[in-house]
């Protein structure tokens, strides 16, 4: 061995693991205890990681790991696919099928590995994925695959969680982390009450955690994530070495101070471009309003397209090159409204989240890379505007549910620190409809609909109506409406762009048969379009809290012209619940030829007790009962 000048060892050779691919393993099904094959369509028989740092900026991961699947519902855990760019390459893979008795029934042959661009198109990327799949259909059968990878970056280290699925269970797993005596990385355990293992050598020290024997579970509706619910282990470095860049992740302002350190010096604009903000700045005494004009100059000079190069997925772009070029990815952008705003005086902050509307939750008390996405912050006296620099449609200071509600770091030259974004509340996400219809005497239904939908209620419209074409949006309507058969015969869509925008939907639609016939009687449901569909299964043995991040509120409002001759048999009095999840409030009247219905729906965000779910049952039950009441009307003789 040599010593290298950081002081660490380098490993002349890799220990290998317990069990080698191909080594005589029992894979018989019928060494499957009954308990884990209970609720299950797949049981991972072995499972072993060992990943050895070798240097401050390089390690090896050997993952070795056999998976029987018992039907075709465990078909999706078969397959093998593993991601490599110039940070971590692959050194080998070998795989093995077996059948239902443990005997081998294929070796995997290197020209069966299909290579592919792990990204799409309008990316720029040196990521690829190696994937290989037996394709078996004779069940039950066990897939074994081996995976050497050479890390030339210390910034990430693999995780564990056995358990990474429902319907899937673990006979035995482990990870084992080998590195020189000195060297200094932290983990933090979910679900995992006892300490690593710990083996020391000469010059190293290994740390091992397993488990065995977990039967499978099953998600239930609105519980936490996977990390407070099954076995987890979060590991990471203190010192840590990706390319040429040195960094330290024992605190959050540590980490901070490496991300700062990477766009350190790439907020130089170039002179028209200086010349530019100026122009559009220098009169407006507001800083609010000068942040407003920025976004919206980059917002037209600049497209999104995503960057990852080596250390390109974490270092931006500078500002310069974004200028010239007019593309970036989030955090080029990012970067580049961070030089406009400071060309304008106005101070702001680079800002890493994990980004996706059910990506809430961050481990905050375990610095470590847990993000995916880059903002900016810009704090003002009184608020502070956020901005989503990726896209060219957004309003200045709106975030949506990509990245709302969550704890985000900030970064400038004194390092990281954590805070969260907006939370936006009920008042702000507002879905709220006026439905104009006429049933004819067949029990068609034609209808003018009116909805406005605001903050995250109109984000999912807002990204389709911006990104896809008019043809393709009709199709969409024509296709995704909660009705009976129907067609779309127009629609229009306006925008309202403010700090909590908006957008207004028009929809001249009709429905055959939407009321039932029966004789002299007509059978008429008076919520043509915000029927609940959430039933839920009773479970006295709920395991979990009930978390729920979005809140929102829903009214709708129908004015419904009968067919004339007909007056109402019955009716219903309308509906009212209360519940600590949310209220409803329904009301159905009849004026003259006229049905007049009232819906008004309020869905809060929080936390209940497993104990509770009973009455959330109850909840969305009587919700689903009223949705589906139908009014009832007789011809006149």
């Amino acid at each position: 061995m040599r010593i290298i000048s950081n002081g660490l060892i380098i490993l002349l050779a890799a220990t290998s693991l317990t069990t080698r691919a191909g080594d005589k393993i029992d894979y018989a099904v019928s060494g499957i205890p009954a308990a884990l094959q209970t609720n299950a369509n797949a049981v991972l028989r072995l499972d072993e990681t060992r990943f050895e740092i070798t240097a401050i900026g390089r390690a090896r991961e050997y993952h070795h790991y056999a998976i029987t699947i018992l039907n075709e519902r465990g078909d999706k855990h078969a397959g093998m696919a593993e991601e490599y760019s110039k940070l971590y390459e692959i050194e080998s893979i070998t795989g093995i099928l077996y059948d239902a008795n443990g005997k081998k029934v294929k070796s995997l042959k290197k020209q069966d590995i299909a290579d592919y661009s792990a990204t799409g198109n309008n990316l720029m990327s040196d990521v690829r994925v190696k994937v290989h799949n037996f394709y078996c259909k004779l069940y039950p059968y066990t897939v074994e695959y081996e995976i050497e990878i050479k890390y030339n970056f210390t910034m990430f280290f693999p995780g564990w969680e056995p358990q990474s699925a429902e319907h899937y269970a673990v006979q035995e797993s482990r990870i084992t982390v080998v590195c020189p005596n000195d060297y200094k990385f932290r983990y933090k355990a979910f679900n995992y009450t006892k300490d690593p293992v710990t083996q020391t050598e000469k010059s190293t020290t290994s740390y091992t955690w397993e488990i065995t024997n977990l039967p499978a579970t099953e998600n239930e509706f609105a519980s936490p994530s996977r990390a407070e619910i099954t076995p987890t282990v979060l590991l990471a470095p203190e010192q840590f070495e990706m390319e040429s860049y040195q960094g330290n992740m024992k605190t959050w302002q540590d980490f901070g101070k490496f991300v700062y350190a990477l766009k350190a010096g790439k907020d130089v604009l170039p002179d028209d471009i200086k010349q530019k903000v100026h122009q559009l700045t220098d009169a407006v005494s507001d800083p609010k309003e000068k942040v407003r004009i920025l976004y919206e100059f980059m917002q037209d000079n600049t497209h999104y397209i995503s960057v990852s190069l080596g250390i390109g997925g974490w270092q931006p772009f500078d500002a310069r090159y974004v200028a010239e070029r007019k593309y970036g990815d989030c955090k080029a952008l990012s970067n580049y409204m961070y030089s406009l705003l400071k060309e304008a005086g106005i101070k702001s902050y680079y800002t890493l989240v994990k980004s996706g509307s059910s990506s809430h939750y961050l481990v905050d008390d375990f610095p470590s890379s847990q993000f995916t996405h880059v903002i900016l912050c810009v704090p003002q006296k009184t608020d502070t505007i956020w901005l989503e620099c990726t896209s060219q449609t957004l309003p200045a200071g709106y975030l949506s549910s990509f990245t709302s509600d969550r704890s985000v770091l900030l970064v400038d030259e004194d390092g990281g620190k954590l805070v969260r974004t907006p939370k936006y509340r009920e008042k702000d996400n507002l879905q709220s409809r006026v439905t104009e219809a006429v049933i004819d005497a067949e029990g068609n239904l034609s209808a003018v609909v009116h909805t406005q939908y605001k903050g995250e209620e109109m984000d999912d419209l807002e990204e389709m109506i911006n990104q896809l074409s008019k043809e393709k949006v009709m199709k969409i309507l024509k296709s995704e409406l909660d009705l009976p058969t129907y067609d779309v015969n127009k629609f229009n869509y306006r925008e309202e762009k403010s700090a909590m925008p908006s957008i207004y939907e028009t929809l001249d639609l009709v429905s055959s048969n939407y009321a039932q016939i029966s004789g002299k009687r007509i059978f008429i449901n008076p919520n043509i379009m915000n029927r609940s569909r959430g039933r839920l299964h009773a479970d006295e043995n709920r395991k979990y809290d009930i978390v729920a991040y979005a809140e929102y509120q829903n009214t709708d409002t129908a004015i419904i012209k009968i067919p004339t001759g007909y007056k109402p048999e019955a009716v219903s009095p309308g509906t009212t619940v209360e519940s600590k999840f949310g209220s409803y409030a329904a009301t159905v009247r009849i004026e003259d030829d006229k049905i007049i219905y009232t819906r008004h729906f309020e869905k809060y965000s929080g936390r209940w007790p497993a104990t509770t779910y009973g009455e959330l049952v109850n909840f969305y039950e009587q919700l689903y009962k009223a949705d589906n009441n139908r009014i009832v009307l007789v011809k006149k003789e």
